[in-house]
């Protein structure tokens, strides 16, 4: 079978370092970060990395095995002069349109984009052209798409066990572009990736961040996500961090730090022999574990081996990102109701700061 040549631009956190960070972390399967998952993947082999720090392109190449001729500080040298068939965009969201944009327009056939996807939606518009007309795949890395625990949870929801599908919950948002994409992206696929009809939302610390149409730091979010399906999302500012919530007609499942924990229950009598019934927890089902950046990678050969469409691709991400500015749009407008499809946002982040050293050791 065919070994497809991958390249990874941004060989910083999460491009090459973060699996330093999460040695012995109870949910996270390494390799979490894109070169680590190119190397682990046995259908490709990573050929090339840019950056524009030689310093971090020196490590990266030290530990990955890329040598110095393969190294770059300029991703359009790096993408004309050895074509991968696959490119990580590891970037920040500033700096990730360009790139996304000339790499679907100079050859390359798939592209592993970190989130959140862009910085404005012009940028996310302009990237869902340009990867639609050269018919390139996209996955965004948002990983909890591929990450087998929550491929449980869905699974539990689409086979009826907790009845029709009504509510979801989100129980920390944390901050929009950064967390955020995560938490709406799953929403999203628990409820089979429905359109969106309108959010109302609050960024608790937003009207600080924002001067006229630049967006200085990534704030927090709270708010409402109703889909075209009836089902209501809640993006809550909690204490409880990353947790999850499904509730149907006929129960619920919650999944507690993270995966860690699971509670599943549904709707039994309370008495034996009396007509009452209420939500009574059962043993919940328990799932494999695997490096989700691995699945997501896989899934892109899936796509380049067969021509279908990969589980998240640029429709999912430019919707995840639409959620983003919407929620912003709201709070922009004392938090009033917002339709979707979003129309006429001029907000772009721009954050004024240094790049941060990744680390190179665990």
């Amino acid at each position: 079978m065919k070994t497809y040549r991958a390249a990874v631009i941004g060989v910083s956190r999460m491009g090459a370092f973060i699996d330093n960070e999460i040695v012995g972390y109870p949910t996270l399967v390494p390799p979490l970060s894109h070169a680590g998952g190119f190397t682990a993947c046995a259908r490709t082999d990573l050929v090339a990395g840019a950056d524009l720090r030689p310093d971090v392109m020196e490590v990266f190449g030290q530990k990955y095995n890329v040598p110095k001729a393969r190294q770059y500080t300029d991703y359009r040298q790096l993408i004309d002069t050895e074509k991968p068939d696959i490119v990580s965009v590891a970037t920040q969201p500033e700096h990730r349109a360009e790139i996304v944009i000339y790499a679907a327009n100079h050859g390359v056939k798939a592209i592993y984009a970190e989130k959140a996807l862009a910085a404005s939606m012009d940028e996310a518009d302009a990237m869902l052209e340009a990867v639609e007309r050269n018919h390139v795949y996209l996955n965004m890395g948002t990983n909890r798409r591929w990450d087998l625990p929550y491929d449980k949870m869905k699974e539990i929801i689409d086979s009826g066990q907790i009845g029709t599908l009504k509510t979801l919950i989100s129980y920390n948002t944390y901050t929009l572009f950064n967390m955020g994409s995560h938490h709406f992206d799953l929403l999203m696929r628990l409820n089979n990736d429905q359109p969106v009809q309108w959010v109302q939302a609050n960024l608790p610390d937003g009207d600080a961040m924002i001067d006229g149409d630049i967006l200085h730091e990534d704030p927090h979010g709270e708010g409402i996500i109703k889909f075209a399906n009836g089902v209501t999302a809640y993006v809550l500012l909690t204490p409880r961090l990353t947790e999850y919530e499904a509730i149907g007609d006929k129960g619920s499942i919650t999944a507690y730090n993270d995966s860690f924990n699971w509670h599943l229950r549904q709707d039994l009598p309370l008495i034996p022999g009396k007509p009452w019934t209420g939500f009574m927890t059962v043993d919940a089902p328990q799932a494999d574990r695997a490096s989700s950046t691995v699945k997501l990678i896989e899934d892109l050969v899936y796509s380049l081996d067969t021509g279908e469409a990969p589980r998240g691709g640029i429709r999912v991400a430019h919707a995840n990102i639409e959620l983003i500015f919407a929620f912003i749009a709201s709070h922009m407008q004392g938090g009033a109701r917002v339709e979707l499809p979003l129309k006429g946002s001029k907000i772009k982040l721009h954050r004024d700061r240094a790049p941060k050293q990744p680390r190179y050791t665990a």
